[in-house]
């Protein structure tokens, strides 16, 4: 060929030579061509580049730090005296690095890096290997030389210039951990920089490979559009995910920073060392560290008891996966906006849900040895799909050495109903025996369709008679011709052991060995399935709940109030038999079931009050307020007990005080006189904050004094909560004003508008506010956060959820239809119509229904 084409983004390229050995040593000059709109651009020879020979390619080139989170761009902060200062901060993922230098910017482009960078004394610079030589080049200016890279794609290379502090501690076999932050903030980084060593150690023993780079930087960007990013050796963080205060940081701060930090860490063996292929499957990537957060911090930190979030993942996930809208977990995707839209819950939350399923199908052990295959075998390398299957159904068939040894997990043996010694077992009429799990015939159904199924289970005597089909929302039939290789589980009225099988057809039938009372699915949510229990199965189930509920274990009764609210959403079962589910909830304690019930409830009781309906809303309110009255009424306004009991708490203040309980009022507009008396110096419980802080900015002189507070640097690992007590002000003008205030980035910063408006959204006062904000700045914040981004499916979704009316349908419609290529084709654009529509289907079918409940359930 004689034209060299690589990725090229807002770069001023100025020449280029072309070297080879032998030739002459300035190189031959090349034509330099752009296409700006495919972000290419071309370098054109005079003659033919050989087969087999090598060159050196030269160029010249000068670009402006981005404006955007993405490339190469600047940040600022205020030091405490007040002084503004600068540093710049590289973001690639997924195509940005061409924002920053000429490459190849695709993932299977492994290349070495060699990076120098010339930088003033009072600055220090990092970069994905360690330092190998400074050289002072003038007094003022000093060029470090960093050690070249181990083979990586472009999206991983990173590099700051910055003023940071660091403290570094080292690993058990010998890789110095350090945290870099500002200056002031240096005493939030000893959590993180711990709980790194214990997880880095941790991984190493998994996986059985060593971390193959002498150090690991994590470091805190005061400007970070995403939580974090994995960059090979300098992973980066918001400030919020990788700092924590002792005294002032909540129970869910540590929770979020130690998760985060045990996904990025994951990923330098789950995408930096072995990387997928392309785009398509960036679930290898991110469905696995999400995955992993879950293996290791329990593991880490037990203390923090990580299973009770694991399902929350599960249960969003399935929220986007039911609509229409969704997408197959390996979708093809081939310019950069559709790429940034892979990065969403179905790549991150459904990959992780559908991974934990496959681990309790498989075993951990197989499991484990499946994955240590795969990473030895693929180090360095890029990957498909296919190719963790085949690891995976490998290691299945070497644990078979003795008979039947990974299948006696789930059922095999004779399959005759006749045969005495299986007599006391259940299972499916067809199942085969001794064959090696085919994992990939198994996870295709999983990967390469979107959704999931619905499984319905009706009983009849000691037949269990089952059938599958795609659980959708929005569409008058499902049969879609989908079709799931579904690890069923279930446990009985008559034995708490788990049974297991593989549905492999649209409809089975099971033979129990004795008749039961109650039959439960979907053992602790380990598929990622819902269940319908026909005819009257569900009456059984409901009345346990409310007999004896911790017969069951608290994922369970979490899976149960999930699903008996889907089946309300399309249509399987009336409001009444939900709602008659969730009075079992006046006795709930523990935090998977009471934030699930919330989960459930709390968005109806929003569709009513934006509606403005008829009472309907405050009845629904009181009806919510009572089912968690005595749970609430028990909490200790302080930071006692576990990290689940402490995020309990502040869930439960917050909602009795959003929800106008007037204990809850009382006690926390006491609490917040005595704090503003304080000048903001007494020490508030962590945990109690937000209510106290929501309450307070409530009246105009409280909002002044929290946003007061929120500009000092003192407050802030508590900006979040602040800003979420703003966000309730009443006051359309106060409002507003916060909104143009996060995209001006001066006292709030942009990185956290998209929350801001969210927040804005959920308020009566600012549901309309928060759409008009959109549509009118709709371009500056592309340009700001980029077409695809999480962030505008953040706002896109978030500001247009509680939208349930033909006109406010017809409006979202009309609006991005007028966007064309800027934004009409983005998926969560369908998703946010997707879910209006459904919205106005669940109010015009369940409303009357609603209230007669209401009316006869007084509690």
């Amino acid at each position: 060929t004689s034209a060299v084409v690589l990725h090229s983004k807002r770069l001023n390229i100025s020449g280029a030579t072309l070297g080879e050995a032998g030739g002459p040593a300035a190189g031959l000059q090349l034509r330099v061509l752009e296409e700006p709109r495919r972000e290419q651009v071309a370098l054109l020879a005079p003659r033919a580049l050989l087969p087999g020979h090598r060159y050196t390619l030269r160029i010249r080139y000068s670009a402006q730090l981005s404006r955007s989170f993405y490339g190469f761009y600047k940040s600022t902060y205020r030091s405490g005296q007040g002084e503004l200062r600068v540093l710049a901060v590289t973001h690639f993922e997924p195509t940005a690095a061409r924002m920053a230098f000429p490459c190849f910017d695709e993932p299977a482009f492994k290349a070495t890096f060699s990076i120098r960078i010339r930088r003033e004394p009072k600055h220090l610079a990092l970069s994905n290997m360690p330092i190998v030589k400074s050289v002072n080049l003038t007094p003022w200016l000093i060029e470090d030389q960093f050690d070249t890279t181990v083979r990586m794609s472009t999206y991983l290379v990173a590099f700051i210039v910055s003023d940071f502090k660091s403290i570094s501690k080292m690993s058990s076999r010998g890789v110095k951990m350090s945290v870099y932050t500002v200056p002031e903030k240096i005493s939030q980084a000893e959590y993180a920089l711990e709980a790194a060593v214990k997880l880095l150690d941790f991984y190493e023993d998994y996986f059985s490979i060593a971390y193959p780079l002498p150090k690991e930087d994590l470091a805190a960007i005061p400007d970070f559009q995403s939580g974090a990013m994995e960059n090979w050796g300098l992973t980066t963080y918001r400030e919020s995910a990788l700092l924590y205060d002792p005294e002032k940081s909540s129970s869910y701060s540590k929770v979020s920073i130690t998760t985060v930090v045990a996904h990025e860490l994951a990923h330098q063996w789950f995408g930096n060392l072995v990387t997928m292929e392309w785009w398509n499957d960036l679930w290898l990537n991110e469905g696995f560290a999400k995955f992993m957060e879950f293996v290791s911090v329990s593991v880490t930190h037990p203390e923090l008891r990580i299973e009770d979030y694991f399902l929350r993942r599960c249960f969003d996930a399935m929220a986007v996966d039911a609509l229409n809208s969704s997408h197959p977990i390996s979708t093809p995707v081939e310019d950069p906006a559709a790429i940034l839209e892979m990065f969403d819950d179905v790549s991150y939350d459904k990959g992780s849900c559908i991974l934990n399923m496959l681990r309790d199908y498989l075993t951990d052990d197989v499991f484990k040895a499946g994955l240590v295959n795969y990473l030895q075998k693929y180090s360095y390398q890029n990957t498909k799909n296919e190719d963790l299957w085949d690891s995976l159904t490998n290691a299945s068939a070497l644990s078979q050495t003795d008979s039947c040894r990974l299948l006696s997990h789930y059922h095999c043996g004779p399959a005759s109903s006749s045969t005495s010694s299986l007599s006391s077992f259940p299972f499916l009429q067809h199942w085969t025996q001794g064959e090696t799990v085919d994992v990939k015939a198994m996870m295709d159904t999983w990967t390469l369709q979107k959704g999931f199924p619905l499984v319905t289970v009706t009983v009849r005597g000691k037949n269990v008679h089952l059938q599958q089909e795609h659980y959708m929302k929005g569409v008058e039939s499902s049969s879609t011709g989908s079709l799931w290789h579904i690890p069923l589980t279930y446990i009985t009225s008559k034995s708490d052991k788990v049974q297991r099988f593989l549905m492999t057809t649209r409809a089975d039938v099971l033979i129990l060995p004795e008749e039961v009372e109650w039959i439960k699915f979907n053992v602790d949510m380990n598929g990622y399935y819902i269940v319908h229990y026909a005819e009257e199965g569900w009456d059984p189930l409901i009345s346990l709940l409310r007999d004896s509920h911790t017969l069951l274990s608290s994922s369970d009764r979490a899976n149960l109030i999930n699903n008996v609210f889907q089946l309300v959403s399309i249509k399987r079962l009336p409001i009444s038999k939900a709602l008659d589910l969730t009075l079992y909830l006046q006795q709930e304690t523990q935090i998977m079931p009471v934030l699930q019930g919330m989960h459930e409830l709390i968005p109806i009781y929003r569709l009513m009050e934006t509606r403005g309906m008829d009472g309907t809303d405050q009845q629904l309110k009181e009806y919510l307020v009572r089912l968690f009255r005595d749970l609430i009424d028990h909490q200790s306004w302080s930071d006692e007990g576990s990290a689940s009991q402490r995020l309990l708490r502040s869930q439960l203040l917050l909602f009795a005080c959003l929800h106008r309980y007037q204990p809850c009022l009382d006690k926390a507009s006491r609490y917040f006189t005595q704090w503003q008396q304080s000048n903001g110096t007494l020490r508030l419980p962590a945990d109690v904050k937000p209510a106290v802080y929501t309450v307070g900015a409530q009246t105009a002189e409280g909002w002044e004094f929290l946003l007061s507070r929120y500009q000092l640097p003192a407050f802030s690992t508590e900006r979040k909560d602040i800003e979420l007590a703003l966000s309730r002000s009443r006051s359309q003008e106060r409002l507003q004003w916060l909104l143009d205030q996060g995209l001006h980035g001066d006292i709030i910063r942009t990185q956290d508008l998209p929350f801001l408006l969210v927040f804005i959204s959920r308020n009566p006062s600012g549901i309309d506010l928060a759409w008009a904000f959109l549509k009118a700045n709709w371009e500056e914040m592309v340009a700001k956060f980029e077409l695809g981004s999480s962030s505008m499916a953040q706002m896109v979704t978030g500001v247009t959820r509680q939208y349930s009316t033909w006109a406010q349908l017809a409006q979202v419609k009309e609006f991005f239809s007028s966007l064309e290529e800027k934004g009409s084709q983005l998926r969560c654009v369908q998703q946010a119509l997707d879910t209006i529509q459904n919205n106005i289907q669940w109010m015009d079918r369940n409303l009357e229904e609603l209230k007669r409940w209401l009316h006869h359930n007084q509690l």
